[in-house]
């Protein structure tokens, strides 16, 4: 069973949904947040890498303007995604609930 997916992991899954080279996953992910999540290179290539050994992203070969290695979301990371996103579903689900005071018994 797989634990929750750190902020950085999801947003670099959710950037590669389609395929991106390195730098263009780093301008997604700052524009998706509007500039909260700003993540370094060595930190995005350290999550590469991972992801690359849990073959959750495959790369995909070089942007042929760029000759950058792009990298792209695998079967196998679209599932493991969309766990992650029922997930935070449950979880603002409980947290609307539990604001307008369902469940609160006690």
């Amino acid at each position: 069973m797989q634990g929750a997916l750190t902020e950085g992991v999801y947003l670099i899954l959710i950037s590669m949904l389609v395929p991106r080279h390195g730098y263009a996953v780093m301008q997604n992910i700052e524009t998706l947040t509007a500039g909260r999540v700003v993540l370094g290179a060595g930190t995005l290539y350290g999550a590469i890498n991972n992801l690359l050994e849990k073959e959750w992203i495959c790369a995909t070969g070089h942007n042929a303007e760029s000759r950058k290695k792009e990298y792209v979301i695998t079967p196998t990371g679209r599932a493991v995604l969309q766990v992650e996103i029922s997930r935070l579903e449950e979880l603002i689900r409980i947290g609307q609930q539990e604001r307008m005071g369902v469940g609160n018994e006690n």
